[in-house]
């Protein structure tokens, strides 16, 4: 079920206020509940800090041996939007802890990467590298509280990629898709008709079944997400997320 947590940096799309704080449950089949996001954000005029903490539940949580993962992002506001200084990753599950830090040096248009492991105690991995080749002003929580400004017409269909430090896995971007008129009938199928409107992103990683997964999101007239189906996981089929 470790898989489950990647749901974590689509859950809190298009927060607007300056301090906002928001809580999802997330489903899977006839199982149920497997687990509980809590995503806060802070904002002024200068900068701002998201956080967003998530915890397996149920049988989920005896099977992850207790997972729990946190996301942080710190930074400095530019032109309206948020632009990362700091993205941290935090995981733990069993006697397995991990941590990682990317720093963005925005002059230099460099990203510096410090990465922990432990295990029982002891440390199984300690690296500082630099990646010049995947500099963005967004990591991947920046990136979708972004959307809300870099998309301005949400009815017209069209591709969007954008590049997202911590998408390295996904050579560094993302792809985002607005649904045509026909597409849109199956997001309301899947989702739910009362949603303001609609999107899909495209996680180009090795634990889905089909060649790409495809998170379908709902978005509602407050800008928030109500919910999101993260589709086709090896295993686990549909996992579903609503805000509560």
């Amino acid at each position: 079920m470790k898989k489950l947590m990647l749901i974590s940096m689509l859950f809190t799309i298009f927060l607007e206020a300056k301090t906002t704080e928001v809580n999802y449950k997330v489903e899977f089949g006839i199982i149920g509940e497997i687990g509980i996001a809590n995503a806060k954000l802070i904002q002024n005029e200068n900068s701002y800090e998201i956080d967003i903490k998530l915890n397996a539940t149920g049988i989920a949580k005896t099977l992850s041996g207790g997972r729990e993962e946190r996301h942080i992002s710190k930074g400095h506001m530019k032109d309206g939007v948020m632009v990362s200084d700091l993205y941290q990753v935090m995981k733990s599950h069993g006697s397995k802890v991990s941590n990682k830090i990317y720093t963005i040096d925005h002059k230099n248009r460099v990203v510096t990467k410090i990465e922990k492991r432990w295990k029982n105690g002891k440390v199984t991995k300690d690296k500082n590298s630099t990646i010049a080749d995947i500099y963005a002003e967004d990591d991947l929580l920046t990136l979708y509280f972004n959307l809300n400004s870099y998309i301005k017409d949400k009815t017209l269909s069209k591709d969007y990629r954008f590049h997202a430090v911590g998408a390295e896995k996904q050579d560094g971007y993302v792809d985002v898709h607005i649904p045509t008129s026909n597409e849109l009938v199956e997001f309301k199928e899947t989702l739910g008709s009362d949603g303001a409107w609609y999107a899909g992103a495209i996680i180009n990683q090795d634990i889905f079944s089909s060649e790409k997964g495809e998170l379908l999101l709902s978005v509602g007239k407050d800008g928030i997400t109500e919910k999101a189906v993260l589709k086709d996981l090896v295993f686990f089929g549909d996992i579903r997320a609503k805000r509560l």
